[in-house]
C-alpha cells in the first residue's frame, strides 16, 4: 500500500546524517575496509563503544569457497589451499583484507569477501543458468518497487537472484501483525516500516547493493522522480500497491520513459507485463482502464475507485474465494486475503521475468496466470478420480 505519512524523526532519520559508526542510517549497514586507515580507526571505535552485540568473522570459509569457485576442477585444500589464499593476498596484511560491515539495527559486525569476490562467491550457483557475463549485466540495473507487503517478495528474491544491483523501494506504511501471514518479518518487527524492513533483508544478503528508500510512498510530486529520467531512470518498475491513482501514476511516468513494468496481482498467480519500452503506445492496463488520468483516478469516489480497481485486475478472471470476498470486504472480512504461498509465487515469477526482459530475451506484454489450483489441485482431484 502507498500514501503518505511516516514521522517527522523517521524521514530526518532515512534522509539525515552520513554513515557513521556513530550515527548510522537505520536501514543501511556501514562498510568498513580494514585496509583504509581512517576505516581502521572507526572500526576500532566501533568496537570501543560497546554498540556490538555480535562479530562474526567467517572469512577463512568465504576464502576457501572462493577457491573452489575459481578452481571447481582442483579446488585445493590443506597448505595447498593456504599458498593459493596467500597468492591471491599478494602481501596484503590477513587482517586488512575484505570489508567489516556494521548492521546497526541487530548490533551485528560481520566479515565478508570485498565486492567482486563477494558477488563471484554469492552468485556462483547460479551458474550456467545465469552467466558469469549476464550476472555482471544484471548487476548494473536499477529496478524499483513500488508497494512493500507483495512487493517485499519481489525485491527481496531479485536480490537474492542478482537481479538488479540499485533498488528504490517505496511504501508508505510500517509492519503490523496481520502482514505476518504473509511478509517475512518477526514479531520484533512491528511497526518497522515495510520499506526499511526491506531494505534491511535485502543489505543482510548483499551488503554491497545500492538501495533507495521511499518511506512516504509516492505523491503527485515525488512519483517522477521515483520512475526517474534519463541516466536515472529505472531499469525496470514492479508496482504492488493498493491504491489506484498510483497505479495509473506510476505507470504513466513508465510509459514516458520507456520503462518497462510487472505486477503480480497475488491472486490465481496472475503476471501482468506492459513492455512499455517496447511499446511507448502501449494502453495503460492493457486498456483496461480506459483513458481515465492518474489526476482523474484520484478525483474518484471510493465506490468508483473500487470499480476501477476491478477493472483494472481483471474481475471477471478473479479466483471465487477472491470474488466471495469482494462482497465482504469491510463487513465480515477487513481487507484483501492474502496468502504467503501467493506472495512467494509472485516473488518468483516477477524476479524470473524481471531477469529476462533485463537480458533482452523475448517477453511479450499480457497476462499470464501461473494458477496451482487448476495446474495442481484439480489434476490432482481427477488422478485420485
Amino acid at each position: 500500500m502507498i500514501n503518505t505519512a511516516p514521522s517527522v524523526t523517521l524521514r530526518a532519520s532515512l534522509r539525515g546524517a552520513p554513515d557513521t559508526p556513530a550515527a548510522p542510517a537505520p536501514w543501511r549497514p556501514v562498510l568498513l575496509r580494514p585496509a583504509e586507515p581512517h576505516d581502521r580507526a572507526r572500526l576500532d571505535s566501533l568496537r570501543a563503544s560497546g554498540d556490538v552485540r555480535e562479530t562474526h568473522d567467517r572469512l577463512a570459509d568465504q576464502l576457501a569457497e572462493l577457491m573452489r569457485c575459481l578452481r571447481p576442477g582442483d579446488a585445493p585444500a590443506g597448505p595447498a589451499l593456504d599458498a593459493a589464499v596467500a597468492e591471491l593476498l599478494d602481501g596484503t596484511d590477513p587482517r586488512h583484507y575484505g570489508t567489516w560491515v556494521w548492521y546497526p539495527w541487530s548490533g551485528r559486525l560481520v566479515r565478508v569477501l570485498p565486492e567482486r569476490e563477494f558477488r563471484r562467491v554469492r552468485t556462483d550457483r547460479n551458474r550456467d543458468k545465469i552467466t558469469t557475463a549476464q550476472q555482471e549485466h544484471l548487476r548494473h540495473r536499477r529496478i524499483g518497487v513500488v508497494g512493500l507487503s507483495v512487493g517485499n517478495s519481489a525485491a527481496l528474491t531479485c536480490a537474492m537472484e542478482g537481479v538488479g544491483g540499485s533498488f528504490r523501494l517505496a511504501d508508505f506504511d510500517e509492519i503490523g501483525l496481520s502482514n505476518l501471514n504473509r511478509l517475512r518479518a518477526g514479531v520484533h518487527d512491528l511497526g518497522v516500516a515495510k520499506s526499511v524492513l526491506c531494505a534491511r533483508q535485502m543489505y543482510e544478503t548483499d551488503p554491497y547493493l545500492d538501495i533507495e528508500l521511499w518511506p512516504e510512498g509516492l505523491t503527485e510530486d515525488t512519483v517522477g522522480a521515483f520512475v526517474g529520467a534519463g541516466e536515472q531512470a529505472l531499469d525496470l518498475l514492479v508496482e504492488e500497491c493498493d491504491t489506484p491513482w498510483v497505479k495509473t501514476a506510476v505507470r504513466e511516468h513508465a510509459r514516458a520513459h520507456r520503462v518497462p513494468v510487472l505486477m503480480d496481482a497475488n491472486d490465481r498467480g496472475l503476471l501482468d507485463v506492459e513492455r512499455f519500452d517496447l511499446e511507448p503506445g502501449r494502453p495503460l492496463f492493457h486498456g483496461r482502464g480506459g483513458a481515465l488520468t492518474a489526476a482523474q483516478v484520484r478525483a474518484l469516489a471510493p465506490a468508483d475507485a473500487l470499480a476501477y480497481l476491478l477493472d483494472i485486475c481483471d474481475e471477471e478472471n478473479l479466483s471465487p474465494a477472491m470474488t466471495d470476498a469482494l462482497s465482504r470486504i469491510g463487513t465480515t472480512l477487513s481487507s484483501w486475503p492474502q496468502l504467503a504461498s501467493g506472495v512467494a509465487l509472485g516473488g518468483a515469477l516477477v524476479t524470473d521475468t524481471a531477469r529476462r526482459i533485463l537480458l533482452g530475451e523475448p517477453v511479450a506484454s499480457g497476462r499470464y496466470y501461473v494458477d496451482l489450483e487448476r495446474l495442481v489441485g484439480r489434476a490432482t482431484a481427477g488422478a485420485a478420480a
